[in-house]
């Protein structure tokens, strides 16, 4: 250090102690010589002080730090780092800026400021998210993602160490902390781990915290929570710890205390009929919750909390009947306190009431014995060597026994939540790593401090030591990391102190020998401990008690009170009492208090330890562990795991005991920052190089003292050292590292006046070169003129000798074309007769090869066919031959047989066997044919009835036929025919009156809908006149106020931002759906992964979905049977009238009934003719007669002629059927006559009906006829044998007559039974389509018994508001089926008018040429032919769409149509559209969109981060949108079309619809772009807005404290720091470049671009608003620069108008407010009026923010700030700090027509569309 610098001058501040204030700030007015007893000091208020130092007063005092580094975000940044310094700046940043985090070294000072901030939004986890720990503000979200960093970066589990008193905010820290991981690492899956995790913070706080005098949600227990990820860093899990649990606040709370807060929740919830059996009141009734005499905390609705609570254990899967149990056991706790123990008159003894409603009340919640509880809670066990004794307890001991129970109870009970928890966040796959975060205990001390606080400071202790050497490592880590000189550094070891609680025969090891002699006393062990440990220095003695002990803390000294150690070390609970417990009916009870090998049965009052290791059980109670050995156990395996990872601290600190917000009591604070180690870290900093500086980051802010030479090297390090070296005389005053630069305590504030000194200089040379610049300006002017007159001399000749010389060009090139030509005119004819000389030789050549294959193929065909005639030839011989021969042979073998038979006539004893019995047969037939020819004459006359009748049915049918035939082009007789209809099918009126009265009963709701679609309509009117009148008054507002202007624009900014808002909440809707459609199709591409299996798989049907959803009865061709007219009347009706129909319905279900019969009555016939075939073939004779022969004849031609006749008149009926049809779509416009023809069409149906059933009968008829014809066959036989005696063999012929009979009958019997597979089939189907009904209707009813066990579970007012939105709900489904039914009724009509309207234009064409002459009419079609050819379509075959999408979407680059007209692809696709609509292919045009708009997606979704890709198919598909809409034939899109694209408009569809779908994909690729662009440029912003040095020299460097040295800062120079904003403007250009060459509406870039500097706005600002280092004077100028450039490249690209420079005002702004003055009130008030676009929060935080970079700038004062408030108070804002990056603008698609004729489009052969044929 120079010679002449010497810190106590004159003017040096500095701090000196004060017993108020701790430290007190005053300034040197003397300089101090050394050895002077007196330093000459004045206090702020001006007050003189004469401070006494020397060797035995007080030392010199500390200095202090120069203004500028007040304030700082680390305190290791100071350059005095001490004490009053750190109190100061946390002071400072405490009250002035409400900043509540500063980083010290690595840890994070976190102090309560008993206020809700908005600083946890899930906006600022995300500005923090992935950001270094040193470049934005301290934050406890900044330690959180250092530790996420670090954990994926090191491959090292992390752990964050929470502590500090009650009431400094450890919970909420924890919470947040867990929170951001939560966020950040959400789970991978749909398991929703992160949500449990943050679930268990309720529970905890409900069973574990209470309110204390300190606190009002005081965690009365310390946890450790492992929050485990995946190797994606993804929450898989987690994993609670927990310690020291305060069981001795279930029996007893302080004054203004209360006890958990479960027992108030519970108490609070007691009238809910669920707890209706608990038997609790309000909480004031009640011992163990009335004691702190206030049972109530404001602000706090403990019935609202215990929902809160059952909803996390819900989450957590803890079913309802374990929370029931749970409750139960909360409650017993409460009756036991009321419990009343009177003592009996001895004094020894005591009783419980028999009647006591609290005892019945606790056995009866946890299910144990009555008396047995009475009798035990009163009486003891004694256990001796020889014999065991009950013993009587006094009132005092009973009650201490009592509460020791309730204890007990208690913490066994948190110990099965915590356990369950686990249970619920444990997950079964690998964990990777892990996070902790521990919650615990800071150092305490009260006035009575025991065993609790013993055991805190214990584990506190060993928390120190670790922190001690780990803050001790990383310095030394530092040091040689940076190869400096490495010097011991001196820190406070707390090793001794340790060893004096935990090491052999220490505190601990007393205690647990003091508790196993039988009469051990806490006086007994206090002088062992006096004995044992006096010489000691961490353990003193009292001088005025026996009783107690002193151990020296690292934090203070705290004196123990030794009453009830070894009583709460025991933690002694009687072993009768937890037998009955554990003899509980209730499984829980009994499962809380059975032993486990991981828990231990003993645990003092307040210490609940959960041993990590397995422990075998104790054999007796003799043998169990005490309490402190447990927590020492524990303690030790916490610290194993907190060393075995890398931690992370935070300390928080108490700020005032009485809650006051903003409050700081610097004398609380002190003690806290000594008891958390902040001052041990700052002392062992302090002790080494606590300034430490990087090369560059010196370089730039001390550069201003190197001289110009210096700064000529290259060799930055070697600059600044011999800088150093010049500077600072003494060199162990700094160190040179590899990196960095280390300074002692107090060498930056050296350097920073040394540097102040260099600008004041400077400021006095700039002002003597302004000066000089005045001077220069005048002649600048005069030689300025001199050069313009030159210029435009030179300029003239160098014009001339150009002229020259393009004119020699000019002539050079001529002549080379004029040669080029006559060259090649000479080539081309020679090569044109080369190749028409080879094309005719080839011909040639190639005819002649022809003619001989052809010849050769005709002499194949001849020899082919003359072998085959060969052979034939041959092959008839052959068998001609064959023929002869075998004739020859069988003509002789009969004439054998002739002679044969000869021989045997002439013997007399054949003739005798042939004629025996011949007469009485004889006899006996004849009397069987005269019977058998009476039947016969009695059917015949049955089947002429039949036949007359049926024929008389078919002559009316006929003429009923030809009268049909000769009246179709009357209307008229279609009645006539209808009644005669009627006349023949009287059944029609019995279903007519069964429709009509079905009709009837559904009436009622045809009424209902009916009058809702009319109070819909009258609704809509009242709307829309409202409307109107709104209009109305708006207008005779605007006519009669056209002064007051502002109103009128301030009401269309409303307007204009509700429909903002409205658009805005549409396209989030859209993009929602887009991102679950992405999830939807990831989904089911991981399930086709996952789960495929090879095979065929059938693909799931809709038809049962639709029949399910439909109210009315659905009609299937399975519930028709096999009736054919029932299939056309479902096809000419269509399904959805057919499935209202319900007559039709009702006449199916009758036809299955009559079919059902049918098949019994065929079945039953059938057996009968199979017994009557048995008995047949059991008879020997069958005698027939002629009669019946002709009978049966005769009944067979009639059959005949009856199935003719009925084909015939099917063939009839179904011709009239088609006659009427084409009527009825003649005479469509008459609804009477479609209504009439609907009607006949049914009775003819059922007329078919009939004749199908007649059919059935003829069928039958057929069968009987057939088995009679064969009767007949065998009595000809019969006839034959008896008119040839010698031929004549009867039994034979029986025996064939009765098996050709049985033919019969069994072909008759296979007809029938193929009639009733047919009909047992539609049967099962109509079976199972009933069950397909019911189990419909099963789900429906469970899904309604859901509905209503929910509804029975809620409260009468939650039913009552349930019901009515489900009402709501239906009418509101109701009402949109209903309009969507009237829209769809609109655009058919609207259809068919416009058809109607074609047809009509047709029809006029068709009379206008007829009416004209030939010649004019030949003329007309040569016309139509050219226009013809220039339609401007493309026809394509079906075939090829898929071709045609691959080419134009799929496949292409938008650089293979770079060259052609914008968005061709649009065009094409249209054009074939248009193809389509001209030939009036609806197919085809609904599966081209549909094709094109999935084929889009696909592309979007496989290049969707590609910018190019995305820009190309949003311009295409607005275009193709466009195009739809110029060419739809509305008049609002055709005002600007010519006349030729007026006839290209769309004839025949109307593709409204296609064009809403079009707009909604085009919403969702603009969000696609946005999301891509944002993304690219995202990480330039910070660095090029804020960062980059724009203006070169203008931006200083402030020295930066540890965290920006930590190893978080893992970007090199080639990270996002070197982004510029020349970068980011050029990457802007590109996207606009892109987007114009792509065709894109210049509305739609506007929007693009705008959108981009709202991020940049965003990001930019949010950046500003969260880093104190930016927010000052040459940063704002830098800012103002970049946004001034910003703007000038919109104006440059002709985007100025686009809003998009409005975007960047709330920037604008930040930066003119970090330049303007902030000194006086007219100051606040141009600040109030300049910073419109910023929020009250904004505008303060930046002020807060603002940070002097050299002396003579000043700070903003804390009352300047306060009259900012008070003048924004009235602002009505959100609040919220940062903006919102994610905010997406609504985008508008305005029409845009299309100036190009579809007819001049050229497609370019290079894209391969051959097959499209220009139309």
């Amino acid at each position: 250090m120079s010679c002449d610098y010497y810190p106590y001058s004159k003017y040096t501040r500095v701090w000196i102690p004060d017993p108020d204030d701790v430290w007190k700030a005053a300034e040197i007015t003397r300089d101090y010589k050394e050895g002077e007893p007196v330093l000459h000091l004045k206090l702020e208020d001006e007050t003189p002080l004469e401070y006494p130092v020397g060797a035995n007063r007080n030392p010199l005092p500390f200095l202090r730090n120069p203004d500028i580094l007040v304030g700082e975000n680390d305190l290791t940044a100071l350059s005095y780092l001490h004490e009053p310094a750190v109190l100061h700046n946390l002071r400072v940043r405490f009250l002035e800026s409400n900043h509540i985090y500063t980083y010290c070294g690595i840890v994070l000072v976190a102090i309560n400021p008993y206020e809700q901030l908005h600083i946890y939004g899930e906006e600022v986890i995300t500005a923090y998210s992935g950001q270094n720990m040193g470049d934005m503000d301290p934050h406890i979200f900044a330690v959180a993602e250092e530790a996420y960093k670090q954990m994926a970066r090191d491959e090292r589990n992390q752990s964050i160490i929470v502590s500090g008193e009650s009431g400094a905010g450890k919970t909420v820290s924890a919470k947040y902390a867990m929170r951001f991981f939560a966020t950040v690492g959400g789970s991978a899956n749909d398991t929703n781990v992160e949500e449990k995790v943050l679930a268990s913070s309720p529970i905890m706080e409900a069973i574990g915290n209470a309110k204390t005098t300190r606190n009002d949600n005081s965690s009365r227990f310390g946890k450790y929570i492992q929050i485990g990820f995946s190797r994606r860093y993804h929450i898989i899990g987690a994993n609670m710890r927990t310690y020291l649990l305060e069981k001795s606040r279930v029996v007893f709370q302080a004054e203004d205390e209360r006890n958990y807060h479960i027992f108030y929740q519970l108490c609070a919830s007691a009238s809910l009929p669920e707890f209706s059996d608990l038997g609790l009141t309000s909480a004031e009734d009640f011992t163990y919750t009335s004691l702190g005499e206030n049972i109530f905390i404001e602000g706090v609705n403990d019935a609202e909390d215990f929902i809160k609570t059952r909803e996390a254990f819900t989450l957590l899967g803890i079913k309802d009947s374990s929370q029931i149990s749970i409750f139960k056991v909360v409650a017993s706790i409460l009756h036991l306190g009321n419990v009343e123990i009177c003592s009996e008159r001895d004094g020894e003894s005591c009783h419980i009431s028999r009647d006591d409603p609290h005892l019945k009340h606790f056995c009866s919640l946890l299910g144990v014995e009555l008396k047995q509880m009475e009798h035990w809670l009163c009486h003891r066990k004694l256990a001796t060597a020889s014999e065991t004794y009950v013993k009587n307890m006094s009132s005092k001991q009973a009650t201490n026994a009592r509460d020791a129970l309730a204890k007990h109870i208690y913490a066994r009970m948190f110990d099965w939540i915590v356990e369950h928890i686990n249970v619920a966040l444990h997950t079964s796959s690998k964990q990777h790593s892990f996070i902790g975060v521990l919650d615990i205990y800071g150092f305490e001390t009260f006035e009575v401090n025991s065993f609790e606080q013993f055991c805190i400071n214990y584990a506190n202790e060993k928390l120190q030591q670790q922190f001690n050497s780990h803050v001790f490592k990383l310095e030394q880590e530092e040091y040689m990391k940076e190869q400096i000189p490495w010097t011991l550094i001196d820190f406070y070891d707390n090793q001794p102190c340790i060893d004096l609680i935990e090491a052999r025969l220490g505190i601990l090891d007393l205690l647990d020998e003091e508790c196993k002699v039988p009469k051990g006393t806490d006086q007994n062990w206090a002088q062992k401990l006096y004995k044992q440990h006096s010489s000691s220095v961490h353990f003193q003695k009292p001088r005025m008690s026996n009783t107690s002990f002193i151990i020296v803390h690292f934090a203070d000294k705290v004196e123990y009170q030794c009453e009830g150690f070894l009583e709460k070390n025991r933690d002694t609970v009687y072993e009768e009492q937890i037998n009955i417990l554990k003899a509980s009916q209730f499984q829980l009870v009994a499962d809380l208090f059975h032993e486990k090998d991981d828990v231990s049965s003993s645990k003092s009052s307040r210490v609940n330890v959960r041993a990590a290791k397995s422990i075998p059980k104790a054999p007796n109670k003799e043998h169990r562990k005490t309490v402190g050995l447990q927590f020492r156990s524990s303690l030790h395996l916490l610290m194993d795991t907190l060393n075995a990872t890398t931690p992370h601290y935070v300390r928080c600190i108490k700020p005032n005991d009485f809650k006051e917000a903003f409050s700081f009591d610097s004398r609380r604070a002190v003690q806290q920052l000594r008891a958390c180690g902040v001052l041990e870290t700052i002392r062992i900093s302090a002790a080494g190089y606590p300034s430490r500086w990087t090369y560059p980051d010196f370089f730039s802010r001390y550069r201003v003292l190197l001289k110009k030479s210096d700064m000529m090297s290259a060799d930055k390090k070697l600059v600044c050292k011999n800088l150093l070296e010049t500077l600072i005389k003494e060199p162990d005053m700094f160190q040179f590292g590899k990196t960095k630069i280390f300074f002692r305590a107090g060498q930056v504030a050296y350097l920073e006046k040394l540097r102040a000194d260099k600008f004041r200089a400077a400021c006095i040379m700039i002002q003597k070169t302004v000066r000089g610049w005045l001077q220069r300006v005048r002649y600048r002017k005069i030689r300025k003129s001199a050069i313009t007159l030159q210029r435009y001399g030179r300029g003239y000749l160098a014009r001339r000798y150009a002229d020259f010389l393009r004119l020699t060009r000019a002539a050079v090139i001529c002549q080379k074309q004029c040669r080029m030509v006559r060259d090649r005119r000479a080539y081309l004819r020679v090569r044109q007769a080369v190749v028409t000389i080879q094309a005719y030789t080839r011909g040639m050549y190639t005819r002649r090869i022809y003619w001989e294959f052809l010849l050769h193929h005709k002499a194949m065909i001849i020899q082919r066919s003359v072998r085959g005639w060969l052979q034939r030839k041959k092959f008839r011989r052959a068998r001609a031959a064959a023929i002869t021969i075998q004739c020859a042979y069988r003509r002789v073998h009969a004439k054998r047989q002739l002679q044969q038979l000869k021989i045997e006539a002439r013997s007399a004893e054949h003739l005798k066997k042939l004629n025996t019995g011949m007469e009485n047969k004889i006899v006996q037939l004849q009397r069987k044919m005269d019977d058998q020819s009476k039947e016969y004459r009695t059917q015949n006359e049955q089947l002429q009835q039949v036949n007359t009748s049926l024929g008389s049915q078919v002559s009316k049918l006929q003429k009923q036929l030809e009268q049909v035939r000769s009246q179709q082009g009357e209307g008229g007789q279609l009645t006539s025919l209808q009644e005669e209809l009627e006349r023949l099918r009287e059944e029609l009126q019995e279903v007519t009156a069964q429709k009509k009265k079905l009709e009837e009963e559904f009436s009622t709701e045809k009424l209902e809908l009916q009058q809702r679609v009319q109070d819909l309509e009258t609704e809509n009117s009242l709307l829309k006149s409202e409307k109107e009148e709104m209009n109305q008054k708006i207008l005779q507002q605007s006519k009669s106020s056209e002064a007051d202007g502002s109103s009128v624009s301030q009401r269309e900014e409303s307007l204009q931002k509700e429909l903002d808002q409205e658009r805005q909440r549409y396209q989030n809707l859209l993009k929602e759906f887009s991102r679950l459609e992405q999830r939807y199709d990831n989904l089911k591409e991981e399930v086709s992964l996952t789960k495929f299996h090879p095979g065929h798989r059938r693909n799931p049907s809709n038809q049962s979905s639709l029949e399910s959803d439909s109210n009315y009865p659905s009609v299937s061709t399975s519930e028709v049977g096999d009736t054919e007219d029932s299939i056309q009347l479902v096809e000419e009706m269509g399904v959805e009238k057919a499935a209202m129909d319900i007559s039709l319905f009702m006449k199916l279900q009758k036809r299955v009934r009559e079919l059902e019969q049918e098949r019994k009555r065929l079945q039953h016939s059938v057996d009968k003719m199979e017994e009557l075939a048995k008995r047949k073939g059991s008879e020997s004779k069958s005698p027939t007669s002629e009669q019946e022969t002709a009978d049966l004849a005769y009944n067979n031609l009639k059959r005949q002629e009856l199935e003719t006749e009925n084909k015939k008149l099917k063939n009839d009926l179904n011709e009239l059927r088609k006659t009427i049809a084409e009527r009825a779509s003649q005479n469509n416009s008459s609804n009477e006559l479609q209504d009439s023809y609907n009607l006949l069409l049914s009775q003819l149906k059922a007329a078919n009906e009939e004749l199908d059933a007649r059919k059935e009968e003829v069928l039958i008829l057929k069968s009987q006829i057939v088995s009679a014809a064969e009767l007949r066959e065998k009595n000809d036989h019969i006839q034959e044998s008896l008119n040839v005696p010698e031929l004549n063999n009867k039994e034979p012929l029986d025996k064939e007559e009765a098996l050709k009979a049985y033919h019969g009958l069994c072909e008759s019997k296979k007809l029938l039974e193929a009639q009733l597979q047919t009909q047992s089939r539609q049967h099962k189907d109509e079976l199972e389509a009933l069950h397909t009904q019911i189990e419909l209707l099963k789900d429906d009813i469970e899904k309604k018994q859901e509905i209503l066990n929910y509804t029975a579970s809620l409260s009468p007012e939650a039913q009552v508001e349930y019901s009515v939105q489900q009402e709501i709900t239906r009418l509101t489904n109701d009402n949109l089926d209903l309009k969507e039914l009237v829209e769809k009724l609109e655009k058919n009509e609207r259809k068919l008018k416009k058809q109607l309207r074609i047809y009509m234009k047709k029809v006029q064409e068709l009379e206008a040429q007829s009416s004209r002459s030939k010649p004019e009419l030949v003329r007309q079609v040569t016309v139509q032919r050219k226009e013809k050819d220039f339609e401007g379509m493309l026809e394509y075959n079906k075939e090829d769409e898929v071709l045609l999408l691959r080419t134009l979407i799929s496949d292409i680059r938008p650089n293979t149509v770079s060259a052609t007209v914008p968005c061709l692809p649009a065009y094409i696709l249209f054009m074939c559209i248009r193809h389509a609509d001209y030939i009036n292919d609806d197919q085809k045009v609904e599966s081209l969109l549909t094709s094109t708009i999935n084929a889009i997606k696909k592309v979007l979704k496989k290049n969707n981060d590609d910018f190019e890709m995305t820009s190309f198919w949003l311009a295409n598909t607005s275009r193709l949108l466009h195009c739809l809409k110029q060419y739809s034939g509305d008049e609002v899109f055709m005002t600007q079309n010519t006349a030729k694209q007026n006839e290209h408009c769309l004839k025949n569809f109307d593709l409204a619809e296609y064009r809403q779908v079009l707009s909604d994909l085009s919403i969702q690729i603009y969000q696609q772009l946005i999301k891509v662009a944002e993304g690219i440029i995202q990480p330039m912003i910070v660095s090029a807005m804020l960062e980059s040095e724009s203006i070169p020299s203008l931006a200083g460097v402030k020295p930066m404290g540890y965290r920006n040295r930590s190893s978080s800062m893992d970007t090199d120079a080639g990270g996002p720091s070197s982004y510029t904003l020349e970068a980011l403007i050029r990457q802007l250009g590109q996207f606009h470049a892109i987007m114009r060459d792509h065709g894109l509406d210049p509305e739609i870039v506007g929007q693009v671009v705008r959108q981009l500097f709202h991020c940049v706005n965003a990001v930019t600002l949010n950046n500003l608003l969260l880093r104190k280092d930016v927010c000052s004077w040459s940063t704002g100028m830098q800012l103002r620069y970049n946004t001034s450039q910003m703007e000038e490249w919109l104006r440059g690209n002709n985007l100025y108008q686009s809003k998009a420079a409005a975007t960047l005002e709330p920037i604008i702004q930040a930066a003119q407010l970090l330049q303007v003055k902030k000194k006086t009130s007219q100051d606040a008030e141009a600040i109030c009026s300049l910073c419109s676009s910023l929020s009250t929060q904004q505008i303060v935080k930046i002020l807060n923010l603002y940070t002097p970079l050299n002396e003579f700038e000043e700070r903003v004062t804390v009352s300047f700030i306060r009259n900012i408030q008070n003048r924004l108070q009235d602002r009505n804002e959100p609040p919220q700090l940062l903006v919102d990056t994610k905010q997406t603008f609504p985008v508008l698609f305005p029409y845009t027509p299309s100036a190009l004729s579809l007819e001049t489009l050229h497609i370019p052969a290079s894209l391969g569309l051959d097959f499209l044929v220009r139309v």
